[in-house]
């Protein structure tokens, strides 16, 4: 069977991150967030999949190439061009991206799943396509039912009694809302949807293709399922997902690496003396990491492979990406640390290199200081350091 993910995105709100990293590639305790998705498709018969990318769709590409290591059939649909010698992304919607696959080549000829590339998800897919077909549904969006007070961070999916869809309201207030269920970016359809997008244009699905389909009153559903579904939109739902891991509340995540202690995971090769270091699990640790005495580590925290913790450190709910130096005594409470750049729960971020506090945190491939330069102290309150 077929199917495809959306992988385009600049993923604006989940920046510094996605500078470097395109969304599909965030890693989950070192593990891309796509490859799951890439699992899960394989688990339920999807093995051909062709990805549309845009934003570094070489890091994509070269990633996961032509899926065969996965167990799948895997290719690419660009959407951008080279200007200057270097590729220039250019996406042209999600539904766009869909037409385009399928003018190039018929590739969609049968029932086929859409999934965005920046979600994880447990869902049985198998049930899914079988709720649909039952239906005889041209689309099928794939719904989760959230507490009222959330339903304006989503797009609200209003459906009759019998799952077909009337309306969306996108992030409506809480007083406004018509329903708790949300469109969870997770998609069914038959090839005839594609005639209701047009060719050599930008179109969006959620906000062009689906009104279009409630517009002509076209046999379009939509199904409640209870999955667990982790969406990385912004830096506060990363925070969460790599939270809920940790925790063992994603059925497919397990945390990788060996039980140094209970709820205390290391990867290969961790240099450490935990008789000497104070840990509160859930933690992972990556391969390669220097944990020096005296750090004191509090659950849920993440520690990439080949980070280096000074001496009397504390890292508390927060999560280091790999090749970070955290200085002696740095105390980082509910911090993310991305290469130069710090940023809190909310995504407002420090660049670290910019304010001069390379002392505090760097990349331990760089010469580190070995004195803290006095006239800093002031700036590093910034970062909960004083």
């Amino acid at each position: 069977m077929k199917a495809m993910i959306l992988a385009a995105g600049k993923g604006t709100r989940v920046r510094p991150i996605t500078h470097t990293i395109p969304k599909p590639l965030i890693p989950i305790l070192q593990k891309p967030v796509m490859e799951f998705l890439v699992e899960l498709l394989r688990q339920h018969g999807f093995d051909e999949i062709v990805v549309n990318v845009s934003h570094l769709a070489d890091e994509i590409e070269n990633y996961f190439r032509d899926g065969q290591r996965f167990g799948v059939q895997i290719a690419y649909s660009f959407e951008g061009r080279i200007v200057e010698g270097k590729l220039v992304g250019e996406a042209i919607g999600s539904a766009g991206g869909m037409r385009r696959i399928q003018d190039f080549a018929p590739f969609f000829d049968d029932t086929f799943v859409v999934l965005c590339g920046d979600a994880l998800i447990d869902l049985d897919l198998t049930a899914a396509v079988k709720w649909h077909k039952s239906k005889g549904a041209i689309a099928t969006v794939v719904m989760k039912t959230v507490p009222r007070e959330e339903v304006s961070s989503y797009g609200v999916v209003v459906t009759d009694e019998e799952g077909r869809i009337k309306a969306f309201q996108e992030k409506p207030k809480v007083e406004a809302a018509l329903s708790t269920n949300i469109n969870t970016g997770i998609y069914i359809f038959e090839p005839e949807v594609l005639d209701y997008i047009p060719s050599g244009v930008e179109y969006d699905i959620g906000s062009q293709l689906f009104p279009k389909l409630v517009e002509i009153n076209a046999p379009f559903y939509a199904v409640s399922m209870d999955f667990q579904w982790v969406d990385i939109g912004k830096v506060p739902d990363y925070w969460q997902a790599i939270r809920d891991v940790l925790k063992g509340k994603v059925k497919n995540v397990s945390i990788p690496g060996h039980q140094v202690r209970p709820g205390v995971y290391a990867g290969l090769n961790v240099a450490a003396n935990w008789d000497k270091v104070d840990i509160t699990g859930p933690v992972y640790i990556g391969g390669m990491t220097h944990i020096e005495d005296g750090v004191k580590i509090i659950g849920p925290t993440m520690i990439g492979p080949n980070c280096w913790v000074c001496k009397g450190a504390t890292i508390d709910n927060s999560i280091i990406f790999d090749y970070s130096r955290l200085g002696p005594g740095v105390r980082l409470v509910d911090k993310l640390v991305f290469g130069r750049h710090c940023i809190d729960k909310t995504g407002a971020s420090i660049d670290v290199e910019a304010a001069a506090l390379n002392w505090l945190i760097t990349d331990r491939r760089q010469e580190f200081p070995t004195e803290e330069p006095e006239e800093q102290r002031a700036i590093a309150e910034l970062l909960g350091n004083g």
